[in-house]
């Protein structure tokens, strides 16, 4: 009998609180709504977010003929290590959505909706509402919905305090647009445009780094103007807007040959992915200054050269491979291109493409 009296176990005692979920659903909801256009179909409660493919000018935001589903996926990596170190999470949900969204401005996409996947041992909502608010921040900024997304809460699977993001898009490009760098040829420049920093990439190597100097996250440097930690966690550039700015009103055929995001592998790893068979990339290291970080990782870590460029974007996040009589006019149009509460987009001319074997020469 005294066992019969014994209070069964609840979900709860298992480490899944319900109420914590309910009350961080609630939360997320009000943020995630705020990137809704009217392409966004609301449900109560479903299983499933829902995007219309039709407006009142016809297909998406455009007139596609042959429309195209773009998908890519990605995480944030160990740069989230940096995030809990210093119990800072409203910045990492934005280069969740960054790495993905600017992987597929390399097909020549036009964002449409975003999706995230959090995993966490125990659900804190002064944890996950800054890290889903990132996320919000993030589409915004790349002009697509959040319209689903899941937050796991997997006891015993996660330290305390620790998470893991990942990240799920969706775009659209006209068949005849799609951009696989096939027009590439001898004689085309390489256009580069500034990153904000690391972006999400390099960060095991840089995290080695500051360990084995016994950098302090929250040491002041004067170059940065802010702590090292925040300069690390400075979020990923998402170059949507201007990027698609470009590819939507520059009309000429062949102006934008390639567009490489210069993401985990760098540029050595990167730019031959849209190059053809018999082209190289020669890359004039001098044409830019990269940001004072990298030069201190590199003497911090005593980094050969080529594997800075094969580790990090070292300050160019994204490369435009152009015929040369359309280079200046696309660089002045990215430069002059403005949007509320949107960084600047800085150009340089960084390289021209040779005949080769699909390889990077750094000059």
């Amino acid at each position: 009998m005294a066992d019969a009296r014994k209070k069964g176990m609840t979900y709860a005692d298992a480490g899944v609180n319900f109420a914590t979920h309910d009350k961080l659903v609630t939360e997320i909801f009000r943020r995630v709504r705020s990137t809704y256009g009217p392409r966004v179909l609301e449900v109560e409660d479903g299983f499933g977010g829902l995007f219309s493919l039709q407006n009142d000018k016809g297909l998406f935001s455009r007139n596609y003929r042959n429309p195209v589903l773009v998908a890519c996926t990605d995480g944030v990596g160990t740069k989230l290590k940096l995030a809990f170190e210093m119990g800072k999470h409203d910045t990492v949900g934005i280069d969740c959505v960054a790495m993905s969204i600017n992987d597929m401005l390399c097909m020549g996409a036009e964002p449409l909706f975003f999706l995230d996947y959090i995993a966490t041992g125990r659900k804190d909502l002064k944890v996950l509402l800054p890290l889903v608010s990132g996320v919000v921040e993030g589409c915004k900024q790349s002009g697509c919905a959040l319209i689903g997304g899941e937050t796991a809460e997997m006891p015993g699977f996660y330290p305390e305090g620790e998470y893991d993001i990942a990240g799920f898009g969706v775009g659209v490009v006209e068949r005849k647009a799609v951009l696989k760098g096939e027009g590439i040829k001898p004689g085309h420049v390489i256009l580069g445009l500034e990153s904000s920093g690391l972006h999400s990439n390099g960060f095991s190597l840089a995290r080695k780094i500051v360990k084995k100097k016994r950098w302090k996250l929250g040491a002041h440097i004067a170059e940065f103007g802010r702590t090292l930690g925040e300069e690390l966690l400075e979020p990923t550039m998402i170059y949507a807007r201007p990027v698609g700015a470009i590819l939507q009103g520059y009309r000429k055929p062949g102006a934008v040959a390639g567009i490489a995001n210069i993401t985990g592998g760098g540029f050595i790893d990167n730019i031959p992915r849209i190059l053809p068979p018999t082209c190289d990339a020669v890359i004039d290291t001098g044409a830019w200054k990269p940001p004072a970080l990298f030069d201190m990782l590199q003497r911090g870590g005593n980094v050969d050269r080529r594997e800075m460029y094969n580790v990090f974007n070292m300050g160019i996040g994204m490369v435009m491979v152009c015929p040369p009589r359309h280079v200046d006019a696309i660089a002045d149009r990215l430069e002059k291109f403005r949007h509320k509460g949107l960084p600047r987009v800085k150009t340089h001319v960084i390289g021209r493409i040779q005949t080769g074997e699909r390889k990077v020469v750094l000059a």
